[in-house]
């Protein structure tokens, strides 16, 4: 199962907790994972809100044990105790990256660390509940839009920090981040330590068949939208099948460049799925280039036809070969008002060169500053997409 973050106004570890809860994870087998860690002096309770016209899930951690504050060594021993096995995994994962992001910090052994606003019942029973909403719902993959990191300052045990705090962007290395308008703390150190713990990847929704969407909502009152996060849960699509294609190949050593690459361009233009040349060395030492074309079997006679006409070669080999393909999608994204095309894999995302080359030269930067701003504008999510499926060429 897929699971797929969107942190509208940020992430906290109660939020996604209770978006998992309303996505359909049962409370009962998360209360019972939490107190197979040994903790004592807590109720976890989930209610259906409704913030700005929109319905979500709110959870709130009522404790009567004034225990507050703990050494993380001691945190991170009642994780390793909570129930099923890979609950614990995932959730002394979590607890193992604040300490260690906390000794960092602090300069200090991990184990040592005093954890003050992070060692109190919240956070465990945040950590351990979010690991077993997960591993009820059978989640494998975690996904998560771009984080939103808030301005201004948080008040810590230490004193005053700026946001993010400093905790929290020790947790982000590696992560998508974005700048937001709210001020304060939108992302969480719990937050950020769940989706490091879960091995999240960031980027958009991955191809899968929707089955349920969750919203989770924070403590915080926002005056002109719901304080949400929300969890859409998937099945991953059906891998691509195995596609019978023929490489077609011919060794030249008496063309031009000029003509290699008109051959190319006419390949593609008459249906092949791809074109591309390799260099060699022939006999008596002549260097030479290997024109290769990928083409389905039905348009294999008609591209043989045309390169043996183009280049003048005098044979060709046919090679028989299997290709697998991945769904991609566009989107469009403006770099100061010029439109770039951005190609979305579900593992990578890039620009359209032709797109990119032609906005460089409107603009006066370079093809690389361009493709950069295209692909943080696109992974931001700021621009209007017109997105389009496309079968792969």
């Amino acid at each position: 199962m897929i699971c797929w973050v969107n942190p509208f106004t940020g992430l906290a570890g109660d939020m996604l907790l209770a978006a998992l809860i309303d996505a359909g994870a049962p409370l009962d087998r998360i209360r019972s994972a939490v107190a197979a860690t040994g903790l004592t002096g807590w109720n976890l309770t989930a209610e259906r809100i409704t913030d700005h016209g929109l319905a979500a899930t709110r959870v709130q951690v009522e404790v009567t044990d004034p225990h507050t504050e703990r050494r993380a060594a001691e945190v991170l021993e009642m994780a390793a105790r909570a129930a099923p096995r890979p609950v614990a995994a995932l959730a002394t994962a979590a607890v193992t990256a604040i300490a260690e992001a906390e000794g960092r910090l602090h300069d200090a052994d991990p184990a040592d660390v005093h954890l003050h606003e992070l060692g109190g019942h919240d956070t465990l029973v945040d950590i351990v509940g979010s690991a077993a909403a997960l591993h009820a719902l059978g989640v494998t993959d975690v996904v998560s839009a771009p984080l939103p990191l808030g301005r201004g300052r948080v008040e810590a045990a230490h004193g005053v920090l700026p946001c993010p705090a400093p905790a929290t962007l020790a947790l982000l290395a590696g992560a998508a981040v974005t700048g937001s308008d709210l001020p304060g703390e939108t992302v969480t150190p719990t937050g950020a330590a769940l989706l490091h713990a879960a091995g999240a990847r960031y980027g958009p929704p991955p191809p899968m068949t929707l089955d349920a969407t969750g919203y989770g909502s924070g403590t915080r009152r926002l005056p002109d939208r719901p304080n949400v996060v929300s969890v859409s849960l998937g099945s991953p699509l059906p891998s691509a099948p195995d596609e019978d294609v023929v490489v077609l190949e011919t060794n030249l050593d008496d063309v031009t460049g000029e003509l290699l690459g008109h051959v190319i361009t006419r390949a593609l233009d008459a249906g092949a799925l791809d074109a591309w040349t390799t260099p060699a060395v022939m006999k008596k030492g002549r260097p030479a280039q290997v024109l290769h074309v990928l083409t389905s079997p039905h348009q294999e006679r008609r591209l043989r036809d045309l390169l043996l006409s183009e280049t003048g070669a005098l044979g060709i080999r046919r090679v028989g070969a299997t290709r697998t393909t991945l769904p991609r999608a566009f989107e469009t994204v403006e770099v100061d008002g010029h439109p770039i095309r951005v190609k979305h894999g579900p593992y990578a995302a890039k620009p359209e060169h032709d797109d990119v080359v032609a906005a460089a030269a409107a603009l006066g930067l370079s093809l690389r500053a361009v493709a950069v701003r295209a692909l943080r504008l696109s992974r931001a999510g700021t621009m209007t997409t017109n997105q389009e499926e496309e079968r792969a060429q």
